[in-house]
């Protein structure tokens, strides 16, 4: 088998309509033309999916998922402003820096910049 792209990553939570918006007026996503309960972004579709409709609990989705950003301070600084509560300090990992936020669900979701380019690593 061979992967050829992601296509959707499915977000838990308690009210889609709610998620919906959080996503598209807190992060701009803009909504599926096609779907309900999506959103669209240039690579990948987010799909929310509310869990106790379907007889299971609720998990938020503590892992989470990033987002690519020109520059993860001014993105974390607008998003305070809104109101964003954020789990840590930005982390500088030595190529990229990353910050994660929580939707009003509680899932993970992580400011991404990528400044240095990825090495390869031997051994696997």
């Amino acid at each position: 088998m061979r992967v050829e792209q992601v296509d959707f990553i499915s977000i838990p939570t308690q009210d889609a309509g709610r998620a919906i918006a959080w996503y598209r007026d807190v992060l701009g996503l803009p909504e599926s033309d096609v779907s309900e309960h999506e959103l669209e972004t240039p690579n990948v579709t987010l799909s929310f999916w509310e869990p106790e409709r379907d007889g299971l609990p609720f998990v938020a989705n503590t892992a989470g998922f990033a987002v690519r950003v020109a520059d993860v301070a001014k993105a974390r600084a607008e998003l305070e402003a809104k109101g964003v509560r954020f789990v840590a300090e930005t982390w500088d990992s030595g190529v990229c820096h990353f910050a994660a936020c929580l939707d009003p669900d509680g899932n993970t979701v992580i400011l991404h910049r990528r400044y240095a380019p990825r090495e390869a690593r031997r051994g696997r």
